[in-house]
């Protein structure tokens, strides 16, 4: 199963039916509109605009699918859903060229200009859809066939693993699932029928690269459920989860399935942003960071001057942090401590009354002037401007002791600034952890750009007010 290939397909699909689509109105324009006819139709290939049009349209038109997210998962799309995307995206893109480029046209009356939208209109959506829908049935047969798979892990080991396991076995209308094995808490193998145990939860990330996983079914027994905030952080956004539905999750409401022939299969929305907005937020985190590290370049100048004449030690420091996905990383701060002022294990700061703390260190973490090295974390793309700030393992391991939701926060890149710290500023104790996280999980279930820009903009006013502590 090629991504790369089949996503191909569709764009140069798009690309040949934009370019046609054009065409074909560009001629219907110059021979009716424009009083034309078909004996002088070399006129309509000696126009420059023909051709500007050839180029600029289908890049217009490729750019929109790609941002709205329309050439991932490929191998897992709709035809009526298909129908229902072109359709709409084909009429507000319609409307925008219409806008930019043909508003302007010379028309002896206005009927001219609806007429124009729509045969515009028409001749897109219908050479977009058509292949489209052609893509998409060879792609419904060949699963139904057996010969595209979605690699499948189940995780859970107990009877409900079971259960799952010999339902998708034996559905007569294949789903394009192969299980490729299961997982567990401690990555034994079981008595679990004939699939292979893979490895332990905490292998996860692992096996979906080494497997190339699709969808994961999580199959826990009640006692395990907790190990659930494990499964999202390490799966990340690219793979499918789903849960077996129950007949309370039916009577409760607001539960839909994937399909009503198969196993009932509830899907976790993962998607914490669309396509596009993950887009724009990389592109805002490199602008942002770009800018910041050029016009602070003389506060950094002037910073490590004063960290290395007022005490002995490094200009920066380097610590291990834990972010996306739960992997490790090293996060960069001007230093703010005393050398050694973690000799005797990790510790959190204590406020200003901290000892650890230089004088200057006070200062800087006052204007969040110690933070401003992770500009470069976010160019690597280790971080973001905003997002959950990240921690230790040795911290992460007592939080979620009291909060195991705590590893939700591994779902999206960890960042300089974050709501928590905007509301609650710097925990002192793993309690105070705790207590913070609320913002944080708070910041998830309302995650967009406009967040992001509100964040920022409180942080610039602490930073002014000089409140950080």
């Amino acid at each position: 199963m090629n991504k790369k290939l089949q996503a191909t397909k569709y764009i140069i699909s798009d690309v040949l039916s934009s370019m046609i689509a054009w065409s074909l109105f560009f001629i219907f324009r110059k021979t009716s509109i424009e009083s034309g006819s078909f004996e002088d139709i070399n006129a309509v290939f000696a126009d420059n605009n023909f051709y500007y049009g050839l180029l600029i349209i289908p890049l217009f038109w490729i750019t929109l699918y790609y941002v709205q997210g329309y050439y991932q998962n490929t191998y897992k799309k709709s035809r009526l859903k298909d129908f229902f995307q072109t359709f709409f995206t084909c009429f507000f893109g319609v409307i925008f060229i219409f806008f930019a480029l043909l508003l302007d046209d010379k028309v002896t009356t206005y009927k001219n200009y609806y007429l124009s939208f729509f045969i515009l209109f028409s001749l897109h959506f219908v050479l977009t859809y058509l292949p489209r829908l052609i893509l998409t049935t060879i792609k419904v047969h060949n699963v139904h066939k057996h010969k595209i798979h979605f690699p499948t892990i189940i995780v859970g080991d107990g009877e409900k693993a079971i259960k799952i396991y010999n339902e998708l076995q034996n559905e007569e209308i294949s789903s394009g699932k192969k299980i490729i094995g299961y997982v567990n808490k401690n990555g034994e193998q079981n008595n679990v029928s004939d699939l292979k145990c893979l490895g332990s939860i905490s292998q996860l990330t692992q096996l979906i690269e080494k497997y190339s996983i699709e969808e994961i079914i999580i199959a826990l027994e009640k006692e395990e459920e907790n190990e659930i905030y494990d499964i999202i952080c390490l799966s990340g956004q690219e793979v499918e989860l789903k849960i077996p539905a129950d007949r309370k999750d039916f009577l409760i409401g607001n539960i839909k399935t994937n399909a009503i022939f198969n196993t009932p299969l509830i899907t976790i929305t993962q998607g914490l942003m669309a396509p596009w907005q993950q887009i724009l937020k990389r592109l805002f985190d490199i602008f942002i960071s770009i800018i910041a590290i050029t016009i602070l370049s003389p506060v950094y100048l002037i910073t490590a001057i004063i960290v290395y004449s007022t005490s002995k030690g490094p200009i920066f420091y380097k610590q291990e942090r834990i972010g996306y996905k739960g992997k490790p990383f090293y996060m960069h701060k001007f230093r703010s401590m005393y050398i050694d002022a973690e000799s005797n294990g990790p510790m959190l700061s204590s406020g200003d009354k901290d000892p650890r703390i230089t004088p200057f260190g006070r200062f800087m973490r006052k204007v969040r002037l110690d933070e401003i090295p992770q500009f470069y974390n976010v160019l690597k793309g280790t971080m973001s401007i905003v997002g959950p700030r990240p921690e230790r393992q040795f911290f992460i391991d007592k939080i979620v002791l009291q909060a195991p939701e705590y590893r939700l926060l591994h779902r999206v890149k960890p960042g300089i600034t974050s709501w928590g710290q905007v509301k609650y500023g710097y925990a002192e104790t793993v309690d105070e952890m705790v207590e913070r996280l609320k913002y944080d999980l708070i910041y998830l279930e309302n995650l967009s750009l406009t967040t992001d820009i509100k964040i920022l903009f409180y942080t610039i006013i602490i930073i002014i007010q000089g409140r950080g502590k």
